[in-house]
């Protein structure tokens, strides 16, 4: 049984040739079909790779094309709506509703389960409000920015041209421009692509593309020349992110193209390398003196960092610094482990990195607790889809959200998981520029500013629900989560939350005191208990 497919095609493969032989030439024509699978046949027989050929020859290949379109299979004929990661149907849906304009109201109640682990939601108040326009709006600069920022809660996270296409990368920047919201350069640099008029956040990684000497180091002319645009709002240090914290990167020379290079700042066909640290510091106190730097070059902008949380000494070491250089910078932006729109090693995707919640909320402690909170926006970047998930994170510390892969979706993103292959079937995720060509810049930007103009007003609309007026205004306490069937936690009781300054005079939160001790400003490293 085994060998019943190849014995047939052999078989068949007979038969016609001597029925066209003998009787008529019309029956050579099966044997065009025929014969290419009795000599695919014999090589499954001989070649010694594949087990699963050799004892099923020819109908062993059914194997690889069925798993071929596993993911297609179970995303349209048998996953359910809430089933799917990383983002299911009823959230992919969401997006493509609010970026058409379509209808997005559900209807017969929630598909959710209520009573299990891990639900969460906010209360709402019998005297709802009414939250006025432009209150949805974050002002983000310090005492020592001159040029401080006004904000959308809802941006466009940082997404480099070359993961995403040039299409792709204009659609998000006039979407962006139009809809008078940031959008994120990734560490890709500012390429020509950004160039539409959209308020950009300059990320600036370890690889200081857009601002690097021949050498990788850091070049401060470049840097100033670049960072002194108009559209430049921002200035973003990125020390990590979510998808691979603590990874470097390399973009292979092949892929290096004209325009890659040239934003980049690198040759054409040369490896592009990201290391996994950056050279300009090595120490938080070094690293404050170069973000004050940053935010001088660059003619007083907004300047900080992002991360996802690691180490928490290290952070902690961080705001030590902050303390004894008297630098603050003017934002961060905390990524979540649960971020991805980057390949990355499967460990690093799954297993490092502490996910959004629990470093939003970390790092949010650390600033009370040393009573900088007041002097710092916080930038939140995981998952956010629906206005939900931002008062959610708003609730555990955030300022303000940024979103990737919503983004993604809103520019036509089918999730179909090939975004390192080069072969992302809608022209996002490629350099193909036969794909690139299948996506429409003017009409993907319409819809990447309609998600987000019809997200924001869902989000004044949860705000006014809960009898709140603007974002500031969400506490911990409205936020709730099910913890088991019976036992419900507020946001307050969810993880511990420091008092101002508490950090400073001896807390007496034992996880926070033993990491507190072992950070010091002039070193990464732990110091020795």
């Amino acid at each position: 049984m085994r060998y019943f497919a190849f014995l047939l095609v052999l078989a068949l493969a007979v038969i016609f040739a001597l029925l066209g032989q003998f009787s008529r030439p019309v029956f050579f024509w099966p044997l065009v079909l025929i014969v290419p699978l009795s000599l695919l046949g014999i090589w499954d027989v001989l070649q010694k790779s594949h087990s699963v050929l050799r004892n099923y020859p020819i109908i062993g290949h059914l194997r690889w094309l069925l798993e071929s379109v596993r993911p297609e299979l179970r995303q349209y004929f048998f996953a359910s709506d809430t089933g799917e990661e990383p983002f299911n149907r009823e959230e992919r849906s969401l997006v493509y509703q609010r970026a058409k304009n379509e209808e997005s109201n559900m209807p017969f109640g929630t598909q959710l389960e209520l009573y299990e682990e891990g639900y969460s939601w906010i209360n709402h108040s019998i005297n709802p409000s009414t939250v006025n326009e432009g209150a949805c709006r974050i002002k983000i600069g310090g005492k020592e920015c001159k040029k401080p920022y006004s904000s959308s809660v809802l941006n466009v996270s940082a997404m480099s041209f070359g993961s995403l296409s040039s299409h792709a990368i204009q659609a998000l920047n006039k979407g962006a421009k139009k809809g008078g919201f940031a959008h994120d350069t990734g560490e890709g640099g500012i390429s020509r692509h950004h160039r539409h008029g959209g308020d950009l956040i300059w990320e600036i990684g370890s690889g200081y593309f857009g601002c690097r000497n021949r050498d990788g180091s850091f070049s401060p002319e470049k840097f100033t020349e670049k960072a002194a645009d108009d559209q430049v709002k921002m200035i973003e240090l990125k020390l990590s992110q979510g998808a691979k914290p603590g990874h470097g990167g390399i973009l292979p020379g092949a892929k290096v193209t004209e325009e890659i290079a040239e934003a980049r700042g690198v040759e054409i066909g040369e490896d592009c390398i990201s290391p996994n640290a950056h050279s300009s510091f090595s120490t938080p106190i070094e690293m404050m003196e170069f973000l004050a730097r940053l935010r001088d070059l660059s003619g007083g902008k907004p300047t900080g960092f992002k991360l996802c949380v690691g180490h928490r000494w290290e952070f902690m070491a961080v705001a030590k610094a902050m303390r004894e250089t008297g630098i603050v910078p003017d934002f961060i932006v905390v990524d979540g482990a649960e971020g991805g729109t980057g390949a990355a090693p499967r460990e690093f995707s799954n297993h490092i990195g502490t996910p959004l919640s629990e470093g939003l909320a970390f790092v949010n402690n650390v600033l009370v607790g040393t009573d900088l909170r007041d002097q710092i926006k916080i930038g939140a970047s995981g998952k956010v889809i629906s206005a939900f998930h931002m008062v959610r994170l708003m609730s555990l510390g955030a300022d303000w959200c940024n979103a990737a892969r919503a983004f993604m979706f809103a520019l036509g993103c089918i999730q179909s998981q090939s975004c390192h292959t080069n072969r992302c079937p809608v022209g996002i995720a490629t350099q193909d520029k036969k794909r690139v060509r299948a996506l429409v810049v003017e009409d993907k930007a319409e819809r990447v500013y309609r998600f987000h103009h019809n997200t924001v007003h869902a989000f004044e609309d949860v705000l006014g629900a809960a009898g709140l007026t603007r974002p500031s205004d969400i506490r911990h306490h409205h936020f709730f989560i099910r913890d088991g069937d019976r036992l419900i936690r507020s946001g307050e009781d969810w993880t511990e939350w420091l008092e101002t300054g508490e950090l400073l005079n001896g807390t007496k939160h034992e996880d926070f005191s033993r990491n507190w001790d072992m950070s010091q400003a002039g070193s990464f490293s732990p110091r020795a208990l």
